[in-house]
């Protein structure tokens, strides 16, 4: 019994001592200026109240997840509708999450953008921490993709659009997102892509090398699967996984046969003997596009935002107009 209350005990000052740290990371966040690059600044004022979940009428609940579900809000001053995540505490240290919630949190409070999901407040109670991030009632595109949608090229020219753009801001801001597919892009009501999920996006930088294999088996560069000895990869990857997406949209299946539970060696074989079929109904230029997204070597793929503006298939794309959200999609979800 003694043993028990003494393991009890540790267990109990190990989750204090480690909302404690959570407590302070999210001080620090509510005090952090909210960085912008691309759209008007958020006021931002040093003696603004601190924002709770009292301040948030929950409307009704819109998902479940693994450590929490996720709800419409909207806040009581101005009236405006949010997402607000949840997250258990507990089951996040059970599932050895910390890490991975601290960094997403990090990495999210200095973001924003017009095709990201971005986070606006988070706070905590006893049980659970809260993040609070942009409405989107679109569906995610593995969604619409699991309904039969087949995306025509014009409209999956004007995602890759859009997406090129939130993979630029991201390198700007030294992010590998990690994770892109079609499961974490999500339409606003009017068919505008928004990246989210950023649990393992990492930041680079000089000094230390990225190299852990990390991300969706199907939709990783082919470089974080050497299998010699670990290499550094860069931004590169998340292009690849772009393509992947792009491919898929397109064609509603991938371009390569691999499944999470494929082992990296056989991941390795694949890339080295498989050839990519592109149907004969696509346009060649399209074809083309997808070609330099998935360019087995890093240095040769299409990877920053000069790439693709400069290729000829996108030369009458107005830029500024896209960012501006001033091009509408040819695919708008329905509502619920």
């Amino acid at each position: 019994m003694k043993v028990k209350k003494l393991e009890h005990r540790r267990a109990d000052g190990l989750i204090a001592n480690i909302w404690c740290v959570v407590s302070f990371q999210l001080a620090l966040m509510e005090r952090a200026p909210l960085l912008c690059r691309c759209v008007t600044p958020r006021s931002i004022s040093s003696q603004r109240p601190k924002v709770t979940f009292d301040h948030f009428e929950i409307l009704r609940a819109i998902g479940k997840g693994s450590f929490g579900k996720v709800c419409v809000v909207q806040k009581n001053d101005t009236k405006k509708m949010y997402a607000m995540k949840y997250m258990n505490k507990q089951k996040c240290l059970e599932r050895n999450e910390v890490r991975n919630v601290f960094k997403e949190l990090q990495i999210m409070q200095g973001l924003e953008h017009p095709f990201l999901v971005n986070l606006w407040y988070s706070f905590q109670d006893e049980e659970d921490m809260f993040m609070v991030v942009d409405l989107l009632l679109g569906g995610d595109l593995r969604y619409h993709l699991q309904q039969n949608v087949r995306f025509q090229e014009g409209t999956v020219k004007l995602f890759i659009c859009e997406l090129v753009l939130a993979l630029d801001y991201l390198q700007s801001r030294h992010i590998i997102h990690r994770d892109i597919k079609p499961d974490n892009i999500l339409l606003d009501e009017h068919g505008h892509v928004h990246i989210t999920d950023f649990n393992i996006a990492t930041m680079l930088t000089k000094e230390i090398q990225v190299t852990t294999i990390a991300g969706t088996k199907p939709y990783m560069a082919p470089e974080m699967f050497n299998s010699t000895k670990p290499i550094g990869y860069s931004f590169a990857v998340d292009w690849w996984s772009l393509g992947i997406t792009a491919y898929e949209l397109l064609r509603t299946r991938r371009p390569y046969h691999i499944r999470s539970n494929t082992s990296t060696n056989e991941i390795a074989h694949v890339f080295r003997t498989a050839t990519v079929m592109y149907p004969a109904a696509w346009s060649k230029e399209m074809v083309s596009l997808i070609k330099k997204l998935l360019e087995p070597n890093p240095e040769k793929r299409f990877s920053q935002l000069k790439d693709i503006q400069d290729f000829p298939y996108l030369s009458d794309v107005n830029w500024n107009a896209v960012l501006q959200k001033s091009i509408m999609p040819e695919f708008i979800p329905t509502a619920d």
